[in-house]
């Protein structure tokens, strides 16, 4: 050994401490690739699943990166004021390089702890809405609904969520504290439509479609009402009337499930149209124009009127 370390050092030039400190530093690293491999073959026996082999590969590449840092990190700077202030300064360079990992981690540890969703629950986070399928260290899997596709259904997409935005994004849950949302249905009617008997047929088909509905969502607010301080105290359906330039606006808000909303749409619509079929003092409003004549002897004395004559 002492041959071998003298003919280094002349034909190298490396100091019988430097070679220590590659020998160890080699040797680390061979170690550390040996773990990995055991580790990755072991878990590959166990699963057929490729994703579960995936994370654990990575995870050991991980864990192994910052293990053989600081081995070799103490083989190279061997006194404690060195090994200290080359530990500080690594400790700072990972925490720039690695900061979207780290906080990704971090929201994973906040979302699994404060639950603010869970597996299954539909939200809306930056833009994006969907139903939870997949919760993992640094991002979470949304199944996306709406986009191209009306009516919060689902459009096939995954969609995949670094951890972190959920401390820089609100996150809106549809089925966080109870399965149901409110809902409306803009029905425009003209100036010359019968506007109360309108109104009072679509309060009519309101009720009859949310009857069921209510009752199972005044037992989903009392349970909420344990863990959150939330109050609806009417859930009853109603309709309200506004006024714009094109006719009346009716407006049925009502309490559906946010997983079947097209289809209550589509349900209240089908009735909606076949009560304004039957009654013909109702008409449904669209943009129209409408253009006045007045007969020349009209024009000529409002000409005379403008000039002043009597």
């Amino acid at each position: 050994m002492d041959t071998i370390s003298e003919w280094i050092e002349t034909t190298l030039n490396l100091s019988p401490d430097l070679q220590v400190k590659l020998f160890y530093t080699a040797l680390i690293i061979l170690l550390l690739m040996l773990v990995r491999f055991v580790v990755t073959r072991v878990v590959a026996r166990r699963t057929d699943n490729p994703a579960t082999i995936y994370a654990w590969r990575k995870g050991v590449e991980y864990v192994g990166l910052v293990i053989g840092l600081l081995l070799i990190s103490r083989v190279w700077f061997t006194g404690s004021g060195s090994f200290v202030t080359y530990l500080g300064l690594l400790s700072a360079g990972l925490a720039i390089a690695l900061q979207d990992p780290i906080t990704n981690l971090i929201g994973w540890l906040f979302i699994v702890s404060r639950r603010p969703f869970e597996m299954g629950d539909r939200i809306e986070i930056d833009g994006v809405a969907g139903d939870v399928v997949d919760i993992r260290y640094f991002q979470f899997t949304l199944l996306e609904i709406r986009n191209w596709v009306d009516a919060d259904q689902s459009t096939g997409r995954l969609v995949h969520v670094p951890n972190r935005l959920i401390f820089s994004h609100p996150v809106a849950s549809f089925t966080g504290a109870f399965e149901f949302i409110w809902n409306e249905i803009n029905v425009l009617i003209t100036f010359e439509s019968d506007w109360r008997l309108a109104k009072r047929l679509l309060q009519e088909i309101a009720e009859r479609h949310s009857a069921e509905m209510i009752a199972d969502a005044r037992s989903e607010v009392r349970k909420a009402a344990l863990r959150i301080p939330v109050r609806y105290d009417n859930l009853s359906s109603r309709v309200y009337t506004k006024v714009l330039d094109s006719g009346v606006l009716l407006t049925i808000r009502h309490v559906c499930n946010p997983r079947h909303r097209r289809a209550a749409v589509e349900m209240y619509w089908e009735d909606i149209l076949d009560v304004i079929a039957e009654h013909d003092s109702i008409d449904l409003a669209y943009p129209t124009q409408r253009i006045y004549y007045q007969s020349a002897e009209n024009d000529s004395i409002n000409a005379a009127v403008r000039r002043g004559d009597r």
